[in-house]
């Protein structure tokens, strides 16, 4: 007996074939290599404590005891842990954000970058610290507030653009992206030249670049609330994500109500990138870089891409971060600097790839 295959099941194949791997065995794996990657992130620096000493701090600390006398306990607790944990809530929230965000526009080289909203949050960031709306911390409520005001004014911005005219058309949403980013962008260069301030200014420009630099306990806070529960909310709709990448009329033909469903997509990547861009400043590449990687590795389906490139953006991150503190002795290197490295090269083979086949 011959059973027909439908252009949804086809299409469904075709977005499990490309994964060789196990989603739940590479998870397990990412998850390792994360502690692991946590556990040399505290540990190593300008002072080497052996990993066992970072465990029995974090142990002593979590369960009530005193503190051991000496510096172990400060390093370990109140500068490392908050940074690496910070980084790998960071990457993890790249990661899922930039899944979204590809789904959203059924392109795989989209980012919050190409969107302008990262553009957006750090033009609010800088305008808070600029006019110091952030005083109660280096990063405080006013900043994280303005980083969200921000990316969410601009999604609105280019989601209006995009709709002119009515329908939806994700080329337009990227072309208008860009050109509200980059004007977003040379205004923000215009507000830290008038700064006025050497020492304010060379902070905003660093801040700019990325970096994990001065995490605090308190600032692990929102990213802790906000990329978790993004995470599952994405999850739950994994199918309507799936459903969005075969085209609006087949996703509406499966019962998508594509308008709502794009439109929460905004409102989620808005909140988590603002959130994110208050906490690290402007890291680029990392949400265009690892939902490709993990698409190659595990497939299309977003109930197994969703949780895998979490975990692989959140070691990225902190294996980065490592290599950003450690790499020079004399001071840091920006996070941003060393991502944008790797995720320069990255863009153009993607680009290779599609130009060769011609998609």
């Amino acid at each position: 007996m011959t059973v027909a295959v439908t252009p949804v099941r086809r299409r469904a194949a075709a977005a499990r074939a490309p994964g060789t791997l196990s989603a739940g065995l590479l998870a397990a794996v990412l998850a390792v290599t994360l502690l692991a990657s946590l556990t040399a992130a505290v540990a190593l620096g300008s002072t080497s404590i052996p990993p066992d000493e970072v465990w029995s701090v974090v142990w002593r600390r979590l369960s009530g005891a005193a503190p051991r006398p000496g510096t172990d306990d400060l390093i370990v607790w109140q500068l490392r842990l908050p940074r690496a944990l910070l980084a790998a809530l960071v990457g993890a929230g790249l990661g899922v954000v930039g899944t979204a965000v590809q789904a959203l526009v059924r392109n795989p080289l989209a980012d919050p970058y190409l969107l302008g909203v990262s553009n957006g949050a750090s033009l609010g960031a800088v305008a808070a610290i600029v006019l110091g709306l952030g005083a109660g911390g280096a990063l405080g409520l006013g900043i994280s507030g303005a980083a969200f005001a921000g990316a969410l004014a601009t999604f609105a911005l280019v989601w209006a653009v995009a709709r002119r005219g009515g329908g939806f058309a994700p080329l337009r949403l990227v072309l208008a992206g860009v050109a509200i980013g980059q004007f977003l962008s040379g205004f923000t260069s215009y507000l830290v030249l008038r700064a006025g301030d050497e020492q304010r200014t060379h902070g905003v420009l660093f801040w700019l670049m990325g970096s994990l630099g001065g995490a605090t306990w308190q600032m692990l806070a929102a990213p802790a609330v906000v990329v978790p529960a993004a995470l599952l909310w994405l999850q739950a709709r994994a199918r309507g994500l799936n459903a969005l990448l075969m085209g609006d009329e087949t996703a509406a033909g499966l019962g998508v109500d594509v308008t709502r469903l794009r439109r929460e997509l905004f409102t989620v990547a808005s909140v988590l990138t603002g959130v994110l861009v208050a906490v690290s400043g402007a890291i680029a590449f990392v949400a265009l870089m690892v939902p490709h990687a993990c698409r190659m590795l595990v497939g299309g389906d977003h109930r197994r891409l969703l949780p895998v490139s979490a975990l692989f953006g959140a070691v990225l991150l902190v294996v980065v971060d490592l290599v950003c503190r450690t790499a020079m002795d004399a001071q840091e290197l920006p996070v941003g600097v060393v991502t944008s490295l790797l995720g320069a090269p990255a863009l153009l083979y993607l680009l290779d790839r599609r130009l060769g086949s011609g998609s």
